[in-house]
Parts: structure tokens; sequence; C-alpha cells
């Protein structure tokens, strides 16, 4: 038997959490499918513990802390969720309506289909030398899941986007050394890290340096790394020692199932207007970073804004005679009733 549901939800990270959200301010409860074990999507799974700075007065939070807080805000709505599981088929309906089926065999029908898929089904690049991977786990690793183990310890990060400058950052003061390897001089991370990096290793260079180098090699000893061999812009090969080796070469995206839906792609992101960032799909929308649309930025306070304007078009889908008007929770007895917050405010 079919679970009736008006809304399903694939993405059960933040974004997926905020349209919970969303949806329950207007009285639209939702099940959600992940594939995970967990709810958090890339901010559990891959880097817990990274700072967060530009969530709206949030001064920072921890990625996880940010999952946690998303997480209490949805409760009132009582929201269903799947985990481990992937939806492997969709028939879309004579009538507007979609049939999902899971790996688990759980069966879904629903009126709407929200992808909050982040980047889809997701892995680390890995670090590409051969006989390395049985380091994995004991001292090289492709997210920080506890800070702690990295304190007092000579560290190397690999990588040059947001995630490699973050970390370098935010372990610069937990280790005793931190050695950041890009292999170019450009790097792809906000431009304030950079500078904020370079001015701490002309500041602190006994402490925290960095090399432009391509690795070509590892040394071992015990069962550990122990160190990199790199290779420098002027063709020498020099070793790096270390105790930690923490990768952040970026993610693998691969949409999965979800690629043989029909829906019209480019990139490996599914495309969609920005009034109600819906599909080419009638009742199939898109939010956060899988969708792809002119101007579009992969930042969750972008995700929370589309989940906020998919909720309104949704509840237009799905009762198209029904008058639409603003209501605000500060005011809103309606709201605070859904909420479960009534008389809490007088």
């Amino acid at each position: 038997m079919a679970i009736e549901s008006e809304v399903v939800i694939v993405g059960a990270g933040p974004c997926g959490l905020f349209q919970v959200f969303e949806l329950g301010l207007l009285g639209i409860k939702a099940h959600v499918i992940d594939s995970l074990p967990s709810t958090g999507g890339q901010c559990s799974t891959l880097y817990p513990e990274k700072p967060i700075y530009d969530i709206p007065a949030i001064p920072v939070c921890a990625a996880q802390e940010l999952v946690d807080k998303l997480e209490q805000q949805i409760k009132p709505f009582d929201a269903e969720f799947h985990l481990e599981e992937i939806v492997v088929q969709v028939h879309h309906n004579d009538d507007g309506s979609f049939n999902l089926k899971t790996s688990t065999g759980t069966e879904f029908h629903t009126k709407v289909i929200i992808i909050a898929g982040g980047l889809g089904s997701f892995e680390p690049r890995p670090l590409r030398l051969k006989g390395i991977v049985e380091y994995e786990g004991i001292n090289l690793s492709y997210k920080v899941t506890d800070k702690e183990k990295y304190r007092g310890k000579h560290l190397v990060i690999l990588g040059g986007g947001d995630s490699a400058l973050d970390w370098t950052l935010d372990l610069y003061e937990e280790s005793t050394s931190l050695t950041l390897i890009h292999r170019r001089e450009e790097f792809r991370a906000a431009p304030a890290s950079v500078a904020k990096m370079k001015q701490l290793c002309e500041e602190n260079g006994d402490k925290i340096r960095y090399l432009i180098a391509r690795v070509k090699g590892f040394q071992a000893d015990q069962g550990q790394l122990t160190g990199l061999e790199v290779q420098t812009p002027d063709d020498e090969v020099v070793t790096v020692e270390l105790e930690e080796l923490l990768v952040f070469y970026g993610l693998s995206p691969n949409l999965g199932p979800i690629a043989e839906w029909g829906l019209e792609i480019d990139k490996r992101q599914i495309k969609v207007d920005t009034e109600k960032y819906q599909t080419n799909i009638p009742g199939i929308f898109a939010i956060g970073d899988i969708n792809t649309y002119p101007g579009k930025k992969k930042l969750i306070l972008s995700g929370f804004h589309e989940a906020a304007l998919a909720a309104f078009a949704i509840e237009k889908h799905l009762y198209p005679d029904k008058r639409q008007f603003m209501q605000y929770t500060t005011t809103s007895t309606v709201l605070h009733e859904r909420l479960g917050v009534s008389g809490s405010m007088e």
C-alpha cells in the first residue's frame, strides 16, 4: 500500500529541513527521503564541525549545530523521515500526481516532489596515490569529525577551495604546525579567507605555511603516514613531514536515478524557474545546490530563500482555488498554533 502524501521531499540536508518548516507554516505536511543514515546532508556527513558564518543572526555555528537547530525548528510539523532509502522509480500519473518507489520497496503517492538533494549522491574526491587508501581512517581523512584529533599535531591540508581554507584557518591554533598544499597559485576559496591565510603565514611562518606543489608520493612507517613527497613549480621534489593529513579536493557529484526522471538538466544540475523553483515537469520542484538558474549562488542562505518561495508555489499547486495571503510569525495566531507557541508571545 502506497503512503499518501501531499509532498515528498528528496533530501534531508539543511535546505530540505527548512523546506519542511516553510511548508509547515502553510499547513502542509511532508515525507522526507534521504540516502544517508541521518539528516544533515553534507553538513553532517562531510564537515560537521566546519564553522559557518553567513546564517542571518547567527555570527558563527558549526555545520552540525545548524542541522540540530533546523531539526528543533521543524519539530512542530511532524515530518516523517525515510532514511537510508533512495528513490529508484518515479511515475508521472495522468492526473499530475506521482508514484515513487524507494530502494527498500517503500511506495508513495504524492502530488508534489521537491528535490533538495544537494549535489545528489556524493563522495569526496580521493587523493589518487597507489596504496594510500590503507591509511584512510588512520591519519588520512576527508572530513573533520573531531577537532581534538589535530591538537598538537603536525598537520598537512591539501586543497584550494573553501573547505581547505576554512579548516586551515580553524585548525591553525589547534595544531603544532600546519602546511597547506595547493597545486597552483590561484585559490578557489573566498578571497578574504585566502588573504587571512597568507597573512598568518607571513606573521607566523614557523607554525603555518602554504606550498604551491603537486603531490607525487608518500612515506609511511608502522602503519601511519609520515610524509608527502611533493613537486614544486621549479621541479624540486621535497618531503613534507606530517602526523595527520586532511584532503579537501571537493566532491564528486552524481545525480543518480534523478537523472532518469526526464528533468531538464544542465551540467548535472536541474533547471528551475526563479518564481516557483519548479522544474520543467509541473509538480516537481528543486531547491538548494542541485538546481540552477541565471545568477544561481550555491549558498545555504540562497537555498533557504528558494524553499520559502517554493512553499507558496506548492500551496498554489495543491490548492489552486485557495486565496493566498501573507501571514507573519510575529503576529499570526494561526502560525502560532502551527508552531505550538500560542500565547507565548503575549
